[in-house]
């Protein structure tokens, strides 16, 4: 396993003194671990988002504190919500030969037959999981290939994965799909109903006649008044 070196040094800034450090390029960052004391420290920035790039959470990171290198992993990156920066990180101490837990990201590869012919759609649904392995032993990512997934409702659990039971543990039920295809949605086009014409009923000869011997009567009436 390749060692991965970062240096950190000791730091008696806190609050908004630790605010300021960030503004020269340095991170505020913690170490702490099982029996041991809580340590405030600060790391070059830099440096530090170079190595997560590289090691994560799950790879093992040398902290060299003056002249003692102690075994870490990454834990608790904090992001500023408005500039998605990284403003704090802690460093959980560990011991090489005791367990740890951890989450691990699930990585999808490959292509779909069923979506590519659009007859379904991926759905990943779980995109990390939760182990327990030795510190040496948590691997970098789960690799879920895709490519087996062939039709509609074809699917990938955690059961699925190959690992070695003897170094790592799911701390979560490997009934648990990860991903799945799910068959397309069809749109409903609902239609409005179409407005129903108003037929205004015509009057009957009848009463046609009627109407007009009566309009002749009244126009006869008011030409004798006016006389």
């Amino acid at each position: 396993m390749e060692k991965i070196l970062l240096n950190a040094t000791k730091r008696d800034e806190r609050g908004r003194k630790a605010k300021a450090l960030r503004k020269k390029g340095i991170l505020p960052a913690n170490l702490y671990g099982k029996n041991i004391k809580s340590e405030a420290v600060s790391i070059d920035f830099n440096e530090f988002t170079k190595i997560y790039k590289k090691a994560g959470e799950t790879s093992i990171v040398e902290l060299l504190i003056g002249k003692e290198k102690k075994p870490t992993l990454i834990h608790n990156v904090q992001l500023d919500p408005v500039e998605d920066k990284i403003i704090h990180a802690d460093f959980l101490q560990v011991d090489l030969k005791t367990k740890v837990a951890a989450h691990v990201r699930i990585e999808l590869t490959g292509e779909c037959s069923a979506e590519k012919m659009g007859e379904g759609t991926v759905v990943q649904y779980l995109h990390e999981l939760e182990i327990e392995a030795l510190p040496t032993d948590l691997p970098e990512s789960f690799v879920v290939d895709i490519s087996k997934l062939e039709k509609v409702d074809d699917q990938f659990a955690i059961s699925d994965i190959k690992f070695d039971k003897s170094k790592i543990e799911f701390k979560e039920e490997t009934d648990k799909v990860i991903v799945r295809v799910e068959p397309l949605r069809k749109e409903e086009v609902v239609q409005a109903p179409k407005e129903e014409e108003v037929v205004v009923p015509e009057a009957e000869e009848g009463e046609k006649k009627e109407g007009a011997e009566e309009t002749k009567e009244e126009a006869a009436q008011e030409s004798s008044k006016e006389e």
